[in-house]
C-alpha cells in the first residue's frame, strides 16, 4: 500500500485556438513550468484531510459512495464521485498539502491542473490500472470539474495539463492529442492582476456563436464548422447584426490561424519571428472580434513586444487575468517591463505533463 504520495500538475498556455475548444475546433496548447503539487499520507481512517496553506484554508472529506457536494465547483469530491463511479475503489483516507505556484483565476488552468493532479493521485494511490493513461485522467478531470456541474468549458485545459509538452489537439479526431516536436524558447507570464467573469464571458462568446450556428442553418453549422469558408462572413452578412458578424468572423479566422501555427509547429526547429507574428494576429482577432482582451493587457503586450518580445496573446477566457509573450530572447528585461506596469511577471518554458514526483509503500 502506498502510504506517501506526490503527484504534480502544469499550468498550461493555450498558443492558438483560444475560445476554440468548446466548438470542437482544434487548438495547441503547451503546459509551462508553473506546477500544482499534492502531497499525501495515508490515513487508516475513512477523511481525507486537506490543508492548503496558498489561500490559508483547510478541508476535510468523509469517504462514502457517493459525497454530497457543500460548495459551488466543489471539485474534491466531484473527482471522488467521478472516480467511484468508474469502480475505484478508494478504501482509506489521506492527510494532503496542496501548493501551487499557478496564478488563480487568471487564464492558466490552475483549477483544471488541481483536477488532474487529484485524478492522478487518486489513480496511483489506490492502483488503477489507468493510473499513467494521460487521456483516460484528462476526460476523467473534465468530468469532474465541467461535467460535473454543468459548466461550459471545453477540455483544452484537462489535456493540456496532463499530456504536457506542446499539444495539439483535434477534438473531432478520435486520436484527439498529439505532442508536437517542436522546441521552443522561453515566454514571459504576465498576470494583470485583474479579475476576470470566466462564466460571463463564455455566455457571451461562446453563446452568441451558438446562436449563429443555431439560426443560419445550413449554410454554417457545427457540423461544416472547421471547413466552411471565411467567405461565408460576407454571404450571411445582410443576416447577421454588427456583433453576430464580428464574432463569426474572429472564430474563423482564429480557426485558420491555428492550421498556419501547426505548419509551423510541426518541425523541430522553429522560424521564432513568424511564430511571434501569428501570435500578434491571434491578439488581434481576440482583441476586436472576440472583444475579450482589457486595456491593461493590452498595455502589457505592447510593452513587452517594445522590450523585444516576439509576440503574444491573452490567454484563457478573457476580461482580464494573463497574458503571454514569446521571448527566446530578452526575458528578463521584459519580465521586469511587464513588473514596472502593475503586472506580475513569470519567466516559464514548456514542462512535462501530470507526473508522480516521489511515493513511498509500507
Amino acid at each position: 500500500m502506498i502510504q506517501y504520495l506526490q503527484v504534480s500538475a502544469p499550468g498550461r498556455i493555450c498558443l492558438f485556438g483560444e475560445h476554440q475548444d468548446y466548438l470542437q475546433l482544434p487548438v495547441i496548447a503547451a503546459a509551462i513550468s508553473l506546477r500544482i503539487t499534492i502531497t499525501g499520507h495515508a490515513r487508516t481512517d475513512k477523511q481525507i484531510h486537506f490543508q492548503l496553506p496558498d489561500i490559508n484554508d483547510s478541508e476535510t472529506i468523509q469517504l462514502q459512495p457517493e459525497i454530497p457536494y457543500q460548495k459551488e465547483r466543489d471539485y474534491f469530491r466531484s473527482t471522488l464521485n467521478v472516480l467511484q463511479r468508474q469502480g475505484l475503489a478508494i478504501t482509506h483516507g489521506f492527510d494532503c498539502e496542496v501548493r501551487s505556484t499557478i496564478p488563480i483565476n487568471s487564464g492558466t488552468s490552475s483549477s483544471s491542473a488541481l483536477i488532474v493532479a487529484w485524478v492522478k493521485f487518486l489513480l496511483t494511490a489506490f492502483e488503477h490500472p489507468a493510473a499513467n493513461d494521460a487521456e483516460f485522467i484528462a476526460r476523467m478531470a473534465h468530468q469532474a470539474e465541467v461535467v460535473e456541474f454543468d459548466e461550459p468549458g471545453g477540455q483544452m485545459d484537462h489535456y493540456a495539463t496532463s499530456y504536457g509538452d506542446v499539444l495539439f489537439i483535434d477534438f473531432r479526431d478520435s486520436q484527439m492529442a498529439r505532442k508536437l516536436p517542436c522546441k521552443l524558447g522561453k515566454f514571459v507570464l504576465g498576470d494583470s492582476l485583474e479579475p476576470k467573469d470566466t462564466k460571463g464571458i463564455l455566455a457571451k462568446v461562446k453563446g452568441g456563436m451558438l446562436k449563429i450556428l443555431d439560426r443560419h442553418k445550413p449554410e454554417i453549422s457545427w457540423e461544416n464548422l472547421p471547413k466552411v469558408s471565411l467567405q461565408i462572413c460576407d454571404k450571411l452578412r445582410p443576416q447577421l447584426s454588427a456583433d453576430e458578424f464580428r464574432l463569426l468572423e474572429g472564430f474563423l479566422r482564429n480557426r485558420d490561424i491555428t492550421r498556419q501555427a501547426l505548419r509551423l509547429l510541426q518541425n523541430s526547429e522553429v522560424d521564432h519571428i513568424a511564430l511571434g507574428n501569428l501570435l500578434n494576429l491571434h491578439q488581434k482577432i481576440l482583441r476586436e472580434n472576440l472583444q475579450i482582451s482589457t486595456p491593461k493587457i493590452d498595455r502589457m503586450l505592447q510593452t513587452a513586444l517594445d522590450c523585444g518580445a516576439l509576440g503574444g496573446k491573452i490567454l484563457g477566457s478573457g476580461g482580464g487575468g494573463c497574458m503571454f509573450v514569446y521571448s527566446p530572447f530578452e526575458q528578463h528585461r521584459v519580465a521586469e517591463a511587464i513588473t514596472e506596469i502593475g503586472g506580475k511577471a513569470y519567466v516559464v518554458e514548456i514542462d512535462e505533463g501530470v507526473k508522480v514526483d516521489s511515493f513511498s509503500t509500507g
